[in-house]
């Protein structure tokens, strides 16, 4: 009986990774978006695949949160962050739902067009509204890097989604 529960519950954990990696990764101070040479944001990343391939795994609420506490850890003005993880959630919302057959390489260009959309919102509220001065060459660096690793990860949540949710 002990064997049981045990084995349930680490499947259950496993099948809640990606929402533990969601708070993981806005909570760590390394963050990704702000090391010297390579620049890229997981967080974007993870809540576009996962909202696109598998939307029932991160729930709105959850995304919302996440984006509350990733302002506060980073110091960007509340609900910034909320802002542009809901935005992703919809521009993948709208591709999960136009596609019929979904395609790695056409949701990977997609996502080239979310994130420089999100991005050139957000630091268009950031610089108008709260006077941040931007740095566009980080700015752009950011985007290819971004655009360049979710290919990347995207496997690795392929392979992870067919072992744990035996999908795909």
């Amino acid at each position: 009986m002990a064997e049981f529960s045990k084995r349930n519950l680490i499947n259950k954990l496993l099948r809640a990774g990606p929402v533990l990696l969601l708070y993981i990764s806005v909570l760590n101070e390394f963050d990704f978006n702000y090391l010297n040479y390579i620049s890229f944001n997981f967080t974007f990343i993870l809540i576009f695949y996962w909202t696109l391939r598998r939307s029932e795994s991160l729930g709105y609420g959850h995304i919302f949160i996440a984006g509350l506490i990733n302002d506060v850890v980073v110091g960007f003005p509340i609900g910034i962050s909320s802002f542009n993880y809901l935005l992703i959630c919809g521009f993948s919302a709208y591709l999960r739902t136009i596609t019929l057959r979904p395609n790695l390489i056409k949701d990977w260009f997609f996502f080239l067009l979310t994130i420089t959309v999100v991005i050139s919102l957000q630091y268009s509220i950031l610089h108008l509204f709260f006077s941040i001065d931007l740095n566009y060459f980080s700015l752009f660096k950011n985007i290819f890097l971004t655009f360049f690793f979710y290919i990347v990860f995207a496997n690795i949540f392929i392979i992870y989604q067919k072992s744990i949710f035996r999908e795909i």
